[in-house]
């Protein structure tokens, strides 16, 4: 692979709150730098649903030197208002390019679930329930890509009249995107499951086979024993509250945080043979899902996609003094394979590895 990346969250917007409270731009800025310097990696995908946050967090990846994977994720938006948020976002993405970034732009992330016209249902439980609905599966998909490719049609010639790199999106499987007016192929389903284990080199073949560069926007795994079969499902396992806030586990699990080193890195062995341009890794932090190590059942981090145990409680790691959270095995698992990557790197130069 050319990139090795990781997603990024800068606030994920539902019931009137977001995923990353508080924004700390100076938080952002140090974990930008660990990003690059410690993990080893080349880009990020910079995600959330506020556009100064967006712009902020991708004008720090940049100054870290990362390629920035700029990617508007929102959730409760009309297509009206999505197409305005994406026009004004390009030409922030632009800023950034223009000033000697590397910089991608996705054309929204997973539109069908999270933005009203695609799948019936006015909000995204509604839209959710009827992918788990077969009969209503059967009847809403015939009709979707054309009303999917009809607003990405849209969206990338309003987002090319501001933005001059190159243009993507980050979709699922069945909204059957056209990816003739894209730059780059992109998917946010490539996570490994126990249903799904035995497709996936035929899903990553298929992402390969446009001729373009390919991309998994998302994949990863949370922090419990038996994760690795949900894939992406695995924070399934938590109830939540009408302010998007975890109340409870569903049922009892145990903390595992090897099983999603594992996971990962087995992924990016499969993604490194397969062809594509980028995988990401979902995710740096779940800043709405904190570790609680003296209280089990209330330890939500256990959900988390995230390579890093977010504290909570004003409390600061040891790792790195000053930031909320300390790694977990996954995050010593990615700085293991970065090293490795940039070890390679080295010796097809001609250089001396490091040691």
């Amino acid at each position: 692979m050319r990139v090795f990346g990781i997603t990024y969250d800068t606030g994920f917007t539902s019931a009137g709150t977001t995923t990353r409270e508080p924004f700390d731009p100076a938080t952002v800025r140090r974990e930008m730098g660990i990003i690059r310097d410690e993990l080893r990696c080349d880009a990020v995908r910079v995600t959330g649903g506020d556009r100064d946050r967006l712009e902020t967090a991708a004008r720090h990846a940049a100054d870290a030197g990362l390629e920035v994977w700029y990617s508007p994720f929102t959730n409760g938006l009309t297509q009206g208002e999505l197409l305005d948020f994406l026009a004004d976002s390009a030409a922030r993405a632009e800023r950034l390019r223009r000033a000697g970034a590397g910089v991608v732009f996705l054309t929204g992330s997973e539109i069908s679930l999270f933005t009203a016209g695609f799948l019936p249902g006015d909000t995204v439980e509604e839209r959710a329930a009827v992918l788990t609905d077969p009969r209503r599966l059967r009847a809403a998909l015939p009709g979707l890509p054309a009303r999917i490719n009809a607003f990405l049609g849209e969206a990338v010639a309003a987002v090319r009249t501001r933005f001059g790199g190159r243009v993507g999106y980050a979709s699922l499987p069945f909204e059957g995107v056209d990816w003739a007016p894209f730059d780059v192929v992109a998917t946010d389903a490539g996570y490994r499951d126990a249903q799904t284990a035995d497709r996936l080199a035929d899903g990553l073949r298929s992402l390969t086979a446009h001729g373009k560069p390919a991309a998994v926007t998302e994949f990863g795994c949370t922090t419990h024993r038996g994760a690795a079969d949900l894939g992406g499902r695995g924070d399934t396992v938590l109830a939540w509250d009408e302010s998007a806030r975890p109340v409870r586990f569903t049922a009892p699990v145990t903390r595992d945080e090897q099983e999603q080193a594992d996971y990962l890195r087995e992924l990016l062995d499969t993604f490194d043979r397969s062809g594509i341009d980028a995988a990401f890794v979902n995710t740096f932090a779940r800043y709405d899902l904190p570790h609680a190590e003296a209280d089990d059942e209330h330890d939500f981090d256990k959900a988390s996609f995230g390579i890093v145990k977010v504290l909570g409680g004003g409390r600061t790691g040891t790792a790195y003094p000053g930031l909320p959270w300390d790694p977990k095995a996954a995050f010593h698992a990615l700085a293991e394979y970065g090293r490795g990557r940039t070890r390679g790197a080295q010796a097809v130069a001609g250089r001396p590895a490091a040691h």
